[in-house]
């Protein structure tokens, strides 16, 4: 079994309250759901109006199908115009790993 996870550190456009920065990252959140199968949730700097952290996992059998899924996943977010993607941490484990 191979374990995946992705963090987006984003900074958004003209958003001047929590309840804007909602509005935009919730149909975010949605599509990698949607799309991937994944989980995916808000995870940090949830009280700044300007910055966000998504985080993104899934398990499954065969190593390449995770990065696939995961490289795919960041260009997704990557591409979305009300976004800045500042930076991207990844992780990928064997559930043997010690």
């Amino acid at each position: 079994m191979w374990i995946g996870w992705l963090e987006f550190d984003l900074l958004l456009g003209d958003v001047r309250s929590l309840k804007q920065k909602r509005s935009a990252i919730r149909p975010v959140i949605a599509e990698l759901h949607r799309r991937f199968a994944v989980s995916a949730a808000e995870t940090g700097a949830q009280d700044l109006h300007r910055r966000a952290s998504i985080g993104v996992a899934m398990v499954a059998a065969d190593r390449a199908h995770v990065v696939e899924v995961l490289d795919a996943a960041e260009r997704l977010v990557a591409a979305r115009p009300e976004l800045e993607l500042l930076s991207t941490r990844r992780g990928l484990r064997r559930s043997t790993d010690d």
